[in-house]
């Protein structure tokens, strides 16, 4: 287990943060503009060397830049920033040099318990390379001068960012702790605690009716002794926050929740999405199943809370059900239909309230992560693919048909086979998903992801030269 390191930019408004995030992380990501107050959320991004980058708004806008409002909730993710990050970058203007403002943040940075590396940014010419002396009464031990526009000192900048942070802590070897990670992901208060809490039959975490309880990835080893089996299972359980729409997102710690969450999902070999069984398939529920798939992992359904959904049923029938088990293949019916595009994903139903079927989907858990390491035939591949087109031939895109030469799978977690195709671009999502699913179907890989990559016929020829 490993707890990625993180380094958190902090200053004044329009000092140039944003552009020394877009230089570290390597790429283009957060906004720039000559216009204080543009960045206001904390965005989040890895840098090349390990680290998470975290671009925060300027503290201390004045009213005119920004409504009060929005000034207020930029300050409060900047000060959650700074106290989840492991390393400040406090920046300031070396063309401006020392302004009151930067003296009331190093006090601020102090009182909070953070010694930050300060950062003399626009220093673009050695004459103005005399400020960076403005910027000894802050009394921080390293100040490093740069200029985030031209890249000049962030080699520098790099350096001391590497013999500044802590040490990580010490990462534990899956070959030595083999254990099936999973992850418990879902809208607040579906019941994602609770479920960690009765496979570990104690109460490990905290549960309440408060939606958002949970705030951050709480990661729990599990020994579960299987009935007949003289090994015990081993899993990683990751219970995480409850994702709420983007809309709804009205804290920082709302939003660094969602953060980790999706940290989780890309830290494990298989996603459990739980639903309310109240409530059904929601819109967010989508989002959150799209996301695990374009990761990559191993994708189930939980429906919890099934025992007070029959306690419904049973008390006021719904007309046009027999009983309780058409109830019920009708509610699996109406799943598989709102989430269409999952690969046939394993469905269960459970109560972590009772305790019902509760010990089932650790099975579907161990079947899922052993089906990601499943090869597939090329031989068998290509007959299906061939066969598959024979039996509906897609449509034809200016005259003519996508067609397949060839097949092979190329990877594992996720699985992904290469298509050596006439033309890249006569795929269309409809045909590439009656590829994905028969592919899914005939090799027993629910639940399991499925990309393509695509070569075209250049493609292909330069292929068969090498």
């Amino acid at each position: 287990m490993s707890c990625t390191q993180s380094v958190a930019i902090v200053g004044r408004p329009n000092v140039g943060k944003s552009r020394l995030f877009n230089r570290l992380a390597g790429r283009r990501i957060s906004i720039v503009h000559d216009r204080p107050g543009v960045t206001r959320d904390v965005v989040v991004a890895d840098s090349p060397e390990g680290y998470v980058l975290m671009d925060t708004g300027g503290i201390g806008m004045l009213p005119e830049m920004t409504p009060t409002e929005i000034q207020q909730a930029t300050e409060d993710q900047a000060d959650f920033a700074i106290l989840a990050a492991d390393l400040l970058l406090f920046v300031v203007d070396g063309r401006d040099g020392l302004v009151p403002l930067d003296e009331t943040l190093a006090v601020k940075f102090r009182k909070m318990g953070k010694t930050p590396l300060l950062v003399v940014n626009k220093l673009d010419d050695m004459e103005r390379m005399e400020s960076v002396s403005d910027f000894a009464r802050l009394g921080f031990e390293q100040t490093i001068p740069i200029s985030a526009e031209h890249g000049l000192g962030i080699q520098d900048l790099v350096s001391a960012i590497a013999q500044t942070l802590p040490p990580a802590p010490p990462v534990r070897s899956d070959d030595s702790d083999p254990r099936t990670r999973i992850a418990f992901i879902g809208r607040p208060n579906v019941g994602k605690s609770s479920l960690c809490n009765r496979l570990l039959n104690m109460d490990r975490l905290i549960v309440s009716d408060v939606p958002g309880t949970t705030r951050e990835t709480v990661e729990l080893d599990l020994d579960y002794e299987a009935e007949g089996q003289e090994e015990p299972w081993r899993f990683r359980l990751y219970d995480t926050a409850g994702l709420k729409r983007r809309k709804r997102i009205d804290s920082s710690l709302d939003y660094f929740s969602a953060v980790r969450t999706k940290h989780a999902v890309e830290s494990v070999d298989v996603v459990f999405l739980v639903l309310d069984a109240r409530e059904g398939v929601t819109k967010q529920d989508k989002v959150m199943a799209h996301h695990v798939l374009e990761e990559g992992r191993a994708l189930s359904i939980l429906v919890n809370k099934w025992d007070l959904a029959l306690e419904s049923f049973r008390k006021d029938p719904l007309p046009g059900y027999e009983d309780e088990k058409d109830f019920r293949k009708s509610y699996l019916k109406s799943i598989r239909k709102e989430l269409f595009f999952l690969p046939d994903s394993p469905v269960s139903f459970v109560s972590a309230a009772t305790g019902y079927s509760i010990d089932d989907f650790l099975q579907v858990a161990r079947d899922l992560d052993a089906r990601m390491d499943k090869s597939i035939s090329t031989s068998s591949l290509n007959k299906l693919i061939g066969d598959m087109w024979e039996h509906r031939p897609p449509a034809k895109i200016k005259g003519k048909r996508f067609k397949v030469f060839y097949a092979v799978q190329v990877e594992n977690r996720p699985f992904r086979i290469k298509l050596f195709c006439n033309r890249e671009e006569r795929l269309n999502d409809q045909y590439k998903r009656y590829l994905e699913k028969g592919i899914q179907r005939e090799f027993g890989l629910s639940g399991c992801p499925l990309k393509f990559s695509l070569a075209g016929k250049e493609a292909r020829y330069k292929e068969e030269k090498k």
